[in-house]
């Protein structure tokens, strides 16, 4: 019988929350800008709060100065990936924070998308705005996303902070982005409670990014269950924000045996220290899922993937 490293990385996954903007590594941050050290950026990569992540993030984001700069991080992640065996990766590349800085996004993407060619790691992408910042910029994301589906762009999303941005002001946006052919994700449920996961799944969301206040209602996880609506479960991620203060108590286990959909990912995963086998090997060290629950969990991966069809299962 295969070890568990082994069958780990015998298995074919695929990653659905995966920000590129958090996958730079020190040692490519220091190609990136050489007056920072490995040391620093590690440093930088510490949080007590969500909101001093935020603060490293935009640190990171200061540092991506050219369109190059992204074809680099993008090769860089799609090796890491390719040597865990992941066959197929949606990355979201934060749209909003490139208009921010003054950026071409237009631009960016066909950096990377070129850098993408040749690996053995499919790609596709989800634009991401930005859910504080003003409502006109995430129109411009979308706007700009939907002239993109031929180009790799399959979905796009809202991240950020959902407290200061509430689903119910992305309504409109929402539905006009689907009818110009985007799927449609959304980060709820990481820091805020359960209505914030209800009041994305009303405007629109197919796909919950971290969804883990689900937990505390019982009626909401029998409508992701019922409606098989997946949560992109984010295991380091949450510990090192702070949304769930041990490991232990992260509620991955009560989701699954709800009969909820999860995906696991790695959200940021240089910011926070991890790979997606990482993500596997924890959920099976510390909340005891079995090889078969495992390969389950990545075969959702690739089931509730945005290269098909939407299957209309997203109202609540």
């Amino acid at each position: 019988m295969a070890g568990m490293g082994e069958f780990l990385q015998r298995l074919e996954k695929a990653e659905l929350h995966l920000h590129l903007e958090g996958s730079v590594e020190p040692e490519t941050m220091a190609e990136l800008d050489p007056s920072v050290s490995p040391e620093e950026c590690l440093a930088r990569y510490q949080y007590s709060s969500f909101a001093a992540f935020l603060k490293s993030y935009e640190w990171v984001t200061r540092r991506l100065r050219a369109p190059e700069d992204y074809a680099l991080i993008t090769r860089r992640l799609l090796e890491r990936l390719a040597r865990q065996n992941v066959r197929y990766a949606e990355i979201c590349l934060s749209a909003g924070i490139i208009l921010w800085r003054k950026q071409d996004p237009a631009a960016v993407h066909e950096a990377v998308r070129a850098a993408a060619l040749g690996s053995t790691v499919e790609v596709r992408w989800i634009w991401d705005a930005v859910r504080q910042f003003p409502l006109e910029d995430a129109r411009r994301v979308a706007a700009m996303a939907a002239e993109r589906i031929r180009e790799g762009v399959v979905a796009f999303g809202i991240g950020g902070d959902e407290a200061r941005g509430p689903a119910p002001l992305f309504r409109d946006l929402f539905a006009s982005a689907r009818r110009a052919g985007l799927r449609l994700t959304a980060h709820a449920g990481e820091t805020t409670g359960p209505a914030s996961i209800r009041e994305a799944l009303d405007i629109g969301a197919e796909r919950i990014g971290h969804g883990i206040a689900a937990a505390e209602d019982p009626a909401l996880l029998e409508h992701l269950r019922d409606n098989q609506i997946p949560l992109e479960i984010c295991l380091s991620s949450n510990l090192a924000t702070g949304a769930v203060q041990r490991i232990e108590d992260h509620p991955v286990r009560r989701l699954f045996e709800a009969g909820v959909p999860i995906v696991l990912n790695t959200d940021d995963p240089a910011m926070f220290r991890t790979s997606l086998t990482r993500e596997f090997e924890i959920a099976q060290n510390v909340f005891g899922f079995t090889d078969a629950e495992l390969a389950g969990i990545a075969a959702n991966a690739f089931r509730y993937s945005f290269r098909g069809e939407p299957d209309g299962h997203t109202a609540s």
